[in-house]
């Protein structure tokens, strides 16, 4: 399938002069293709890539990034890229779920059947990742996902321990429970408590995942979970939950939210004195970007999140070629808004979809495509990925590490930074300040 040129989604490669004058597209093709040979602008035929991730509605600060990355990716490969002494342009289609699994599933079915995508790229929550996953895996096209935790992304599809994968077309690379677990006792044994963690887990994908696999390794690791039970998204009054927190002298606190739901039980909580008590405050899917945290203001100093990409992060971007600081310098001034650490996990997305087609023996085949993810193993802007150790068939983990909302000093830009705490299972993420305990 053609697009014309005027089409709002297509990559036009002809080389224009503000392109030609973009250092960093030159330098991240050169990087992806393995030397420094430029193409014509010309190519014989098209790649096509779907791409979906919330940039609205509950989730949308996940996405809010996106458009910049995408940009980048395709400034990046502006001039093709070569495979087989082939020459293919790369056409990204973007496209925001809006927040809706029901909306994902729709728009990963319009890609394939309309726009024939012969790659699906998909991230953020498995509310968007998981319903794209199974449209791919219906219609046998390869499809790659991230920021979805992976037994969210394989036991919340219906793989089974022991048992043959059902999966042939879906892959994840993302966080898993181990890591989460790992993460968790790291900073938590640092402050002393009662060990009485306050579990605030929904009914959705992430919550029941939690309670299936993070709150027994947390007992085996010593600590008690006081769970009330699932709660439904969207739900306003949090006055039992409480209670019985309050009750139990939880001084530790774990959630895995929507960020409009812990907003209003994080409020509530301060009303009804429950945070008199915390003194670890750990999040997970909510709290994790600069615009959360000023809704809270000073209630959100103080609280833990799991971090998978900071400009502290060591590694170089194999699309532009610059260290995280230097795109995190990049974003800020151009956008004039704080990094967030979805900049990251969006941009290792696309350099794992642009390696998958580089070493496909046709990229315009969805076979020739799907059967190299199995073997891919490379390092991205958010660390190593490499789908030959697992955990899980068709999975592999990524680094995270701790992290905690502070004050910025004053004189800053933003009210607030984020600070990486422990590399426990990343030695190479640098620490930049110990764990202070939450305080009101």
């Amino acid at each position: 399938m053609k697009e014309t040129d005027m089409h709002a989604d297509v990559l036009d490669v002809r080389i224009s002069r503000r392109q030609l004058l973009v250092d960093t597209a030159a330098t991240g093709t050169a990087l992806l293709l393995g030397g420094s040979r430029v193409f014509a602008a010309a190519a014989d035929e098209e790649i096509r890539v779907g791409f979906i991730s919330p940039q609205s509605g509950p989730l949308g600060q996940f996405g809010q990034s996106d458009p910049y990355v995408i940009d980048l990716a395709r400034k990046a490969l502006a001039q093709g890229i070569e495979v087989g002494g082939r020459r293919y342009r790369v056409t990204i289609l973007n496209r925001d779920s809006q927040s809706s699994p029901s909306r994902a599933s729709q728009l990963a079915n319009e890609l394939i059947t309309k726009h024939k995508v012969h790659l699906m790229l998909a991230t953020s929550s498995p509310e968007v990742v998981n319903p794209v996953a199974d449209a791919c895996e219906a219609a046998g096209v390869p499809s790659l996902g991230t920021s979805c935790p992976l037994e969210s992304f394989f036991f919340g599809r219906g793989g089974k321990v022991g048992e043959p994968s059902p999966f042939k077309w879906t892959f994840c690379f993302s966080f898993d429970v181990a890591q989460f677990v790992a993460m968790y006792l790291s900073a938590w044994n640092e402050l002393p408590t009662n060990r009485k963690v306050a579990a605030l887990y929904p009914n959705d994908a992430d919550g029941n995942a939690y309670r299936e696999h993070v709150a027994p390794a947390l007992e085996k690791g010593g600590y008690k979970i006081i769970d009330p039970g699932a709660y439904e998204d969207g739900t306003t009054d949090y006055s039992s939950q409480i209670a019985l927190f309050n009750r139990e002298n939880c001084q530790v606190f774990n959630c895995v939210s929507l960020t409009p739901d812990f907003n209003t039980f994080w409020r509530q909580a301060a009303q009804l004195r429950y945070l008199d008590k915390v003194r670890v405050a750990q999040l997970s899917k909510t709290g994790e970007f600069p615009s959360q945290i000023q809704q809270l203001g000073v209630l959100g100093y103080g609280l833990l999140i799991g971090a998978y990409w900071a400009p502290v992060f060591p590694w170089k971007s194999p699309l532009t070629g610059q260290s995280s600081q230097q795109m995190t310098d990049a974003y800020e001034k151009a956008m004039n808004r704080q990094w967030n650490q979805q900049f990251g996990a969006s941009l290792s997305l696309l350099e794992v979809g642009a390696a998958v087609l580089k070493a496909a023996k046709d990229p315009t085949s969805r076979s020739a495509i799907r059967d190299v993810i199995p073997t891919l193993d490379m390092i991205t802007t958010a660390g190593p990925v490499n789908f030959k150790v697992g955990p899980y068939p068709n999975t592999t983990p990524t680094v995270i590490v701790g992290a905690q909302w502070v004050k910025a000093p004053a004189g800053s830009r933003y009210p607030q930074d984020l600070v990486t705490i422990g590399n426990k299972g990343a030695p190479a993420v640098p620490v930049q300040r110990k764990l202070a305990p939450f305080r009101v």
